[in-house]
């Protein structure tokens, strides 16, 4: 508060029920920040590998870089329009994550989409199609690093959609989140992110300092072992009685014999004992033949069998130009036998008959156990 004037942030707090107090100095531990570059660096790795995929270009997403700043400093900073992307953890983690990327990139990334080669991307975002396109290219990022961090905590993260929103960083009134205030400290991971090349870039992941900490907990949280159950002690066996050493020779009074003695000699190796090496029976063939009454446990087993036409491949842009009366050309010439699957897995082909108005396969060949095997794989 200034001058006895609100600032605008301090009247959304007000509205969000949020009491006036000024933020308490925040800092990350050498620990915490290795900690979230590590979880960054493995998290946009697959992230990278995603997007590699829908691109069908080189993508590199490496040299993560933590640092603390505000939403305001982050502005004056990058004085740029950004395609922020924001998606709300609905299980695992509470709390929001933002995907700060320029515009100038997430153009090329969104004529690669659309099927263009990137060197000659449209000039701004204000096609839906294209935000659409990158949009979900940056989805299919955020989803593989949810998965990555499922990994690395060894629980279930989920997120909810993502917001999409092109923000120009020098606007003074332009907002990115809703979540954290324009003073709140945040955590700001920035990586080098470079596609061939098209781009040679940074992106940035913005995280809310309780979610950057939640992070670090989750990655550092010791595994829970049970304690092993206290050993059971042997009862000790009772002492058996040792049976006299028979002896042909009676023991004089003065010749030194001792019971002791007796034993230790009765523990000696006899000397002189043949030794011949174990010889076994050999062993007969026997064939054993498998019960009906197994296999018909599983009789009832219900399985989905598909009759597959066709397959192809297509564009984003040509499967938003579908309507109806369009033809999709499959990979399958006119004629060729369909495949028959079962459960997704190909057994036979067949080819399609009309019996009583109703469709039907008539099943032609049948895949041999081999090439079944090889498609179980």
């Amino acid at each position: 508060m200034n001058d006895g004037f609100l600032s605008q942030e301090e009247i959304d707090a007000l509205l969000r029920g949020e009491p006036l107090t000024s933020s308490p100095a925040v800092e990350l531990s050498d620990m915490e920040n290795d900690a979230l570059g590590e979880i960054g660096n493995i998290s946009m790795g697959s992230a990278a590998t995603t997007l590699s995929i829908l691109l069908g270009r080189r993508v590199s997403i490496t040299t993560p870089r933590v640092s603390l700043t505000t939403l305001k400093e982050l502005q004056n900073l990058y004085p740029l329009p950004y395609l922020v992307i924001e998606v709300g953890y609905t299980h695992g983690i509470s709390g929001t994550n933002l995907l700060a990327i320029r515009e100038a990139d997430a153009l090329i990334i969104a004529d690669l989409m659309m099927g263009g080669d990137g060197t000659n991307p449209p000039s701004e975002l204000n096609n839906e199609m294209y935000l659409s396109a990158v949009g979900e290219a940056m989805n299919q990022m955020m989803g593989s690093v949810a998965t990555s961090m499922s990994t690395m905590f060894k629980k279930k993260i989920d997120i909810s959609p993502p917001k999409v929103n092109l923000v120009d960083f020098a606007a003074d009134s332009s907002r990115m989140t809703d979540t954290v205030g324009a003073e709140d400290s945040i955590v700001k991971v920035a990586f080098r992110m470079e596609v061939e090349d098209l781009i040679d870039s940074e992106i940035m992941q913005i995280l809310p300092i309780h979610v950057a900490q939640e992070m670090v907990e989750n990655l550092l949280a010791p595994v829970q072992t049970p304690a092993p159950a206290p050993a059971q002690q042997k009862p000790t066996p009772a002492p058996q009685p040792t049976a006299p050493v028979a002896s042909a020779v009676q023991p004089s009074a003065n010749s030194g014999y001792t019971p002791q003695a007796a034993e230790a000699a009765s523990r000696q190796p006899a000397p002189n004992v043949p030794v011949q090496p174990v010889q076994f029976a050999p062993l007969q063939e026997t064939f054993v033949t498998g019960h009906d009454t197994n296999i018909g446990l599983l009789l009832d087993v219900p399985l989905q069998v598909t009759v597959e036409l066709g397959r192809t491949k297509k564009l984003i842009r040509d499967i938003l130009e579908l309507s109806p009366g369009s033809v999709v050309e499959l990979d399958k010439l006119a004629g060729e036998p369909v495949d028959i699957l079962v459960n997704g897995k190909l057994i036979a082909k067949g080819e399609v008959v009309v019996i009583d108005e109703n469709f039907g396969v008539r099943i032609s060949e049948i895949i041999s156990p081999l090439e079944r095997a090889k498609n179980l794989q």
